[in-house]
């Protein structure tokens, strides 16, 4: 057994499962939403990689998932806004057997847009727009020339604002997919972008940030999302948000009146408060 890899399998069946020795790539995989997809993908018997910066809670989380589901887990130590290292995971997915890819590594990046250190604005490019291009360029690839697999991208209801940054990547990233997606129909493979609201997750605290003071009631547990996604893309629906009530969020921000955004996004501006300390 190498470094990095527990080994077993479930023989649960599955009727979504895209065949019988199905694997599954998560970025951002070991915690939040991307921990979640590869638990319900687990679940369902599928194999996982698992790609994040981590190491110690990247191996936490394989074994983890192989105690609960049997599963195979490989874990790849990759920061994805280091050239080599997504090369390296890149090479990965056109080398292996890949059925479902998960891009969901990304972090906060709510700085102001005029700052004069633009290097998290970089690394932001490089995570959530490069990386996704490249890796779902490569999975494509390899999926289409099988006639079956999955691409999930993770993006944020952000996209629908103009708030910062943040918002303009996680934008780029909805209309990428919708244009992926184009490009693979009638290939067997299906492309779905997931648009989630407010989630619990560490997402915030991660990047030294207060979380909102929202409503209970508007949070979105990670298990949801990725739950929402994977049935989005089993049935073909190129963008998916997670939860009735925050679907009627992103209708009212698409077709409602044009200053809404703009009143929403000022209002996500001043709640980006930096955690005291920080």
């Amino acid at each position: 057994m190498r470094p990095g890899r527990t080994r077993g399998r479930t023989h649960v069946p599955y009727s979504d499962r895209l065949g019988p020795m199905a694997t599954a790539l998560v970025t951002g995989g070991s915690s939040g939403i991307g921990y979640a997809f590869a638990q319900q993908l687990a679940a369902r018997g599928d194999d996982l990689v698992l790609v994040a910066r981590d190491e110690p809670k990247l191996r936490s989380a394989a074994e983890t998932l192989h105690t609960l589901f049997g599963v195979d887990v490989e874990t790849v130590v990759a920061d994805l806004s280091v050239r080599e290292d997504l090369v390296r995971v890149e090479r990965l997915l056109g080398d292996r057997e890949i059925d479902t890819l998960v891009n969901d590594a990304g972090f906060a990046c709510h700085g102001d847009l005029l700052d004069e250190d633009w290097s998290v604005q970089a690394a932001a490019f490089d995570v959530m727009c490069l990386a996704v291009l490249v890796l779902s360029g490569s999975a494509g690839r390899a999926m289409s020339a099988r006639g079956r697999g999955e691409i999930i991208n993770v993006s944020s209801i952000n996209a629908l604002l103009g708030a910062d940054n943040y918002s303009a990547v996680k934008r780029w990233m909805v209309s990428y997919t919708e244009a992926l997606a184009g490009r693979l129909a009638g290939t067997g493979v299906r492309a779905s972008v997931v648009l989630p609201g407010w989630v619990k997750t560490n997402f915030h605290s991660a990047a030294g940030l207060e979380r909102p003071h929202i409503p209970g009631w508007l949070w979105v547990k990670p298990s949801q999302v990725a739950a929402s996604a994977l049935d989005a893309v089993r049935r073909g629906a190129v963008i998916c948000v997670p939860t009735v009530r925050w679907r009627i969020a992103a209708w009212a921000l698409r077709h409602g009146p044009d200053a809404l955004p703009r009143v929403v996004a000022r209002s996500v501006r001043s709640g980006h408060r930096p955690k005291a300390g920080h």
